[in-house]
């Protein structure tokens, strides 16, 4: 028996309770991959860095977009900063609140290109996992980074972790590529080159039956980012291939970048 649902009219969005209740990873996944220490800590280690950099003389504090389940903003609290989260997806947050920790995570429900979060200024925000795609439009994402620069101190930096569009791999007529492939779990990625659109499709086994979801996203380039945060008043610091601060070159498949309120 199969099942497609596309939660759309979720008030969640994309993420809803279907989509949080697998979100953290099944047993036949490789969820280390993205969730255990080896994944987690190199991000977690840096984000606290920033958070203690230039204007955090009143005190390090983090505002994360797209907190979802707490894969980040739980370690980071952890290590002694205080985070606040922006999302839209209550039935993630509430995954988030079930975890040792998680209550104690202050958390806004809204749109994180456009939510305000009061109180004073943040040292540090944060966009991980590819998040900044879930902004379906150019001026959303400008949107974004506006958003993040209001927020921050002087001097703050706004750290975003997204993949390079992976167009090489299309040959001349195709417009899908698969990225995962397994027993249980399928999942492949279409493309359109003249909207920068593209859409992430799973297909899962889940209680002896199959699930297909599909999500859209727009994908954005290095320089494009660069070209946001200056409409917001930032300026590129740094940008690396992974959390470690591998090079960034030309063979990179994803980036961090870190820009710096200006």
């Amino acid at each position: 028996m199969s099942e497609l649902y596309e939660e759309v009219d979720d008030p969640d969005g994309y993420f809803g309770e279907a989509v949080a209740a697998h979100y953290d990873g099944a047993p036949d996944d490789p969820s280390d991959e993205v969730f255990g220490p080896e994944a987690v800590d190199p991000v977690v280690d840096l984000i606290a860095g920033l958070a203690g950099g230039p204007g955090a003389e009143g005190g390090a504090r983090a505002l994360e977009f797209g907190v979802g389940t707490g894969r980040i903003a739980l370690p980071l609290a952890r290590r002694g900063v205080p985070v606040h989260g922006i999302d839209l997806s209550r039935a993630m947050v509430r995954r988030m609140r079930a975890k040792p920790g998680g209550e104690d995570i202050e958390v806004t429900i809204g749109d994180f290109a456009t939510t305000r979060v009061g109180g004073p200024g943040f040292t540090v925000a944060y966009l991980v996992f590819n998040t900044i795609n879930n902004l379906l439009t150019q001026d959303a994402q400008v949107d974004c980074f506006r958003n993040a620069a209001a927020h921050l101190v002087p001097g703050g930096r706004f750290v975003i972790e997204v993949g390079v569009p992976d167009l090489r791999r299309l040959p001349p007529g195709q417009n899908a590529v698969p990225f995962r492939v397994g027993p249980t779990r399928l999942g492949f990625d279409t493309y359109d080159v003249a909207t920068q659109g593209m859409r992430s499709h799973h297909m899962m086994v889940v209680d002896g039956r199959t699930v297909y979801r599909t999500i859209p996203f727009r994908y954005v380039w290095p320089a494009e980012l660069d070209l946001m945060a200056r409409l917001a008043g930032m300026r590129l610091r740094d940008r690396w291939a992974g959390w470690k601060g591998e090079p960034f070159t030309h063979d990179s498949t994803a980036h961090v970048s870190v820009w710096e309120k200006v």
